[in-house]
């Protein structure tokens, strides 16, 4: 339990917020299913990161961690060495899905299981297409489920229209086309974050992009390189939201990764009139980066819905706090995705900001928010997801009176310093 009591502040100062979780992830898995040494700049030392450093060291591949630098050194795929323990992912839906792809075309059999929340979260939309491929996964109910057991075996390229948009699932089926035979062909409506085609071409992988379909050729030797991590935008939203909406504030947040896949939020707060400047820093990067300055807002209600919802999925709770906030009314629609994440979110966001005072209403696949109203202390439930812990620190920023979080403990998935970074605005 933590009770957050902020009288108010104005939030002052410059914070650089942790690495990405998607891109450390990635930078992990790619090191180590490519052949030779790869170094990993501004990692995140979250749990769920850790989760995969974990995965990887039981499979036999050396990872060293040095504060934020990470040095994987492997000698490829084929030398991993079958795990005499199960694979555990903790809370971690992209160790999990991503792994499912990666482990399906080795030549070793695997386990995996993740906490509890892991083990209520939906397998088969990743299990189902990998089995298209050739992939022998077998798991509770037919494979939705964890644990799940791989028995890797060769595979076969799959043209493949997703459903919805994830970026798990196509990262998924991204990975096991490393060593499909063929061509590995994935199609998306609406396009997904683009963390995986970008980290296959920086490890030397050709790969085929346009109109949302990627495609590249199976059998491609990738090759140990350095991956910069730029900050996580998932977690500036937190204090790009607090900038705006908490009085007499101004944060300026470095070095944060602006790829137009997940930006969507920054298209957000300038649609509802958000007092914000974005510096991009290097667009030449691997992953474009900026510096975003944020201030005290008058905001105005929008929709929120369609093609940009892939690319503020992770946002939407703190998202339903800003339009708290805003004159008129928020929409948000076209997010049924949000029930299949750490918890139902849509659920879980409206009940808990309704405690605060907020107007807000569920709908079948978003939620209804009209502002502005004057939020109030509560005792809040996190649901032990990250980002409804986060949301309520943020509301603690504005609310009249004390707010508690009955787990502040889960925030260190994805922002093990959020307090201590809240405090430094506070205090400058």
């Amino acid at each position: 339990m933590k009770t957050m009591d902020y009288k108010r502040p104005g939030l002052h100062g410059e914070i650089q917020v942790p690495g990405d979780k998607s891109i450390s992830h990635r930078s992990v898995m790619f090191g180590a299913i490519a052949e030779g040494t790869t170094t990993v700049e501004g990692f995140l030392l979250g749990e769920d990161c850790l989760s995969t450093i974990d995965c990887f060291r039981k499979l036999g591949v050396k990872i060293d961690v040095d504060g934020t630098n990470v040095k994987i050194e492997s000698a490829g795929i084929d030398a991993w060495k079958e795990p005499k323990e199960v694979l555990y992912t903790g809370n971690s839906g992209t160790t999990t899905r991503l792994m499912l792809g990666i482990l399906a075309g080795t030549k070793i059999h695997t386990i995996m299981t993740g906490d509890a929340s892991i083990g209520k979260r939906p397998m088969r939309r990743v299990v189902d297409p990998l089995r298209l491929m050739g992939a022998q996964i077998a798991g509770r109910e037919g494979g939705q489920f964890t644990p799940l057991a791989i028995q890797g075996t060769e595979l076969t390229s799959i043209d493949y229209t997703m459903p919805v948009a994830s970026a798990q699932v196509k990262s998924a089926i991204l990975l096991a086309g490393l060593r499909a035979k063929g061509t590995t062909v994935v199609r998306e409506s609406e396009i997904s974050r683009d963390h995986t085609e970008r980290m296959l071409r920086q490890f030397g992988a050709k790969v085929e992009t346009a109109d949302g379909v990627v495609s590249f050729e199976g059998g491609q030797k990738l090759r140990g390189t350095h991956v910069n991590v730029p900050g996580d935008i998932s977690s500036a939203a937190f204090f790009l939201v607090a900038g705006a909406i908490a009085q007499k504030s101004e944060i300026v947040l470095k070095n944060v990764g602006v790829n137009e896949t997940r930006a969507g939020i920054i298209d957000v707060l300038q649609a509802m009139g958000a007092d914000m400047e974005v510096v991009i820093e290097d667009e030449q990067a691997a992953e474009p980066t900026a510096t975003i300055t944020i201030r005290t807002s008058n905001l105005a209600g929008t929709t929120i819905e369609g093609a940009i919802i892939p690319r503020l999925i992770d946002e939407i709770p703190i998202l339903a706090l800003l339009a708290t906030q805003a004159q008129g009314r928020t929409i948000i629609k076209d997010a049924e995705e949000l029930k299949v994440k750490e918890t139902d979110r849509i659920t879980a966001v409206v009940a808990e900001l309704k405690k605060l005072g907020a107007d807000i209403e569920a709908t079948e696949d978003g939620m209804i928010i009209n502002g502005p109203t004057k939020l109030h202390g509560a005792s809040l439930q996190s649901y032990g997801d990250h980002r409804i812990g986060m949301m309520a620190a943020v509301a603690a920023l504005i609310a009249d009176g004390p707010v508690e979080i009955d787990d502040p403990d889960c925030i260190a998935v994805s922002y093990p310093m959020f307090f201590e970074h809240i405090e430094a605005l506070m205090n400058h």
